[in-house]
This record gives C-alpha cells, sequence and structure tokens, in this order.
C-alpha cells in the first residue's frame, strides 16, 4: 500500500471549497491522470457513486468511486474499487479566513505499471499529481 498526504491553504470559506466536490466531473478538472468521470449517482448519505477513467504512467484505468464518509464542509472519504483499489480522504479545516485542504491518498500501485517503469519513479510521479491536484484546485476555487 501507498500513501501520500498533502495539504494547501485556499483563500476561501470552507463552503465554497467543499462546494465545488458537489460534482465529480470537476475531478477532470484539477487532477492530471483522470480523464473522464460519468455514470454519477448521489447517494442518500451524501456523496456520490460514480464510473472514471485514469491514466496512470501512460496505461488507462477504470473503475468505480463511491464516497463512504461524507460530513459537510469537513471530510470526505472516497474508496474506489476496479483495477486501481484505493482510498481518497479529503479534510477541509477553516483557517483565517480560508480552508485548510489536506488529500490522504492510499493505494495499491498496479502491477502493470511497476512492470513497465521503476517503481520509485512511477511513486514519485504519483507523488508529484497529488501536489499538482492540490495547487490546480486552490487555483480553481481561487478565480
Amino acid at each position: 500500500m501507498v500513501t501520500f498526504e498533502k495539504s494547501v491553504t485556499i483563500d476561501a470559506p470552507p463552503e465554497k471549497v467543499f462546494g465545488f466536490f458537489e460534482d465529480p466531473k470537476h475531478f477532470a478538472e484539477i487532477m492530471p491522470g483522470m480523464v473522464e468521470v460519468k455514470n454519477i449517482e448521489k447517494l442518500p448519505t451524501g456523496g456520490y457513486r460514480y464510473h472514471w477513467v485514469y491514466n496512470m504512467a501512460g496505461f488507462p484505468f477504470e473503475g468505480v468511486t463511491e464516497t463512504t464518509t461524507f460530513v459537510p464542509r469537513e471530510l470526505i472519504v472516497d474508496k474506489t474499487k476496479g483495477q486501481i483499489e484505493s482510498t481518497f480522504g479529503w479534510k477541509f479545516l477553516a483557517e483565517n479566513g480560508g480552508t485548510h485542504v489536506t488529500l490522504a491518498v492510499d493505494y495499491e500501485l498496479p502491477k502493470v505499471v511497476f512492470e513497465k517503469f521503476a517503481e520509485k519513479f512511477v511513486l514519485k510521479l504519483n507523488e508529484r499529481e497529488v501536489e499538482v491536484t492540490l495547487a490546480n484546485l486552490k487555483d480553481r476555487i481561487e478565480l
């Protein structure tokens, strides 16, 4: 299991930042590897279930994400199943008029990826992608 945790502070209140996550199609705007989000279904307990296509190191993967924990303006935990098994935990904390966002990602590195590339290279690539995702979220919200 691989784990990354990164944070960013966004100059916007938690309700605005959290509101961005009300449409899973936004993930394709901020996540460099996200190719497609479709078949979105709102869950009665909050959050969503949706199908995704994701590109990791040049390999396309597909699966389904489902929100397992949903606390408005505080926490979203999504679990993915399919060709990549993972958990994405998004924490939102009000901070000096803005929002401190922490993204924790746990996942299993697909065997096909590290058979072709050095595992350390793919891990560094994925870590950088988490950083870029948070930077893109900040840019998208603050504009």
